[in-house]
């Protein structure tokens, strides 16, 4: 399959997500699952999505079912049908459907749609990154001062960030990041699956922004178990500025 195919591939899936999930209205809407922190919506999504995505011969790892489609597939989707799944329940309008196709050299292609508004994000590797075809670039900030960032949890230590954020998808936030949106994101823990950033991972890469793990552990992985704590930023100096939110290291050990 060309980038093209798999582009394309990945719009249908999302398209799918967008209208099953339209369609959970009223109480429905906030409905659980008895699994924890899983609503009733994203089983819908994720049913939608893997019927799109079963049609091509890829593996997936989706946030909701696991391990699908061809095994031992020289392709790799990683899935979150609905990254902010609070907000898609509450009709706050910033959620979205991520998806990345991984090949033996890493991130490959990656859409991430904000499905409230349908603004869709894209990246191919070694093409740059663009939002609904326009070219994306990141901000130019470099200091913490001038820096409008979006938190996941609170990070610990408090900075003198000029305004911060608290939005509700990680997704959406690195795209922002890489769009000049925001200008950083700062998370106050480990807790980002593998299926939270790897679209917005490849966005940020091909824009030119800032994306790490703030531990230094490698971001891509395939393992439902892996768990990051992001830092990203417009500029390597802003970056730099960030890591002063995060605790200090410890003695050795």
């Amino acid at each position: 399959m060309t980038t093209d195919d798999l582009l394309e591939l990945l719009v249908r899936a999302a398209a799918a997500v967008e209208r099953v999930v339209r369609a959970v209205t009223g109480p429905d809407r906030r409905g659980r699952t008895d699994r924890p922190g899983q609503y009733a919506l994203d089983l819908v999504a994720d049913a939608a999505a893997l019927e799109v995505l079963v049609t091509a011969p890829l593996a997936v790892l989706s946030e909701e079912s696991g391990w699908g489609g061809r095994p031992g597939a020289d392709l790799t989707v990683v899935l979150d049908p609905v990254d902010g799944s609070t907000n898609a329940s509450r009709h706050i309008p910033y959620w979205a459907t991520s998806a990345c196709v991984l090949d033996g050299d890493g991130p490959l292609v990656a859409l991430v749609v904000n499905q409230a508004t349908g603004v869709a994000t894209t990246a191919v590797r070694g093409e740059g990154a663009r939002r609904d075809g326009e070219p994306i670039a990141p901000g130019k900030t470099e200091r913490v001062e001038d820096a409008v960032v979006t938190l996941s949890g609170r990070p610990a230590e408090w900075l003198p960030w000029k305004q911060f954020r608290a939005l509700g998808s990680a997704a959406l936030n690195l795209c922002d990041v890489a769009a000049g949106s925001l200008d950083g994101l700062v998370d106050g823990g480990a807790w980002h699956a593998p299926w939270d950033y790897m679209g917005g991972l490849l966005i940020c890469r091909e824009a030119g922004a800032e994306l790490v793990d703030a531990a230094g552990r490698e971001l891509v992985v395939l393992d439902a178990d892996a768990r990051r704590q992001l830092l990203a930023a417009a500029t390597p100096a802003l970056l730099e500025d960030l890591r002063r939110a995060l605790p200090a290291p410890g003695p050795p050990a």
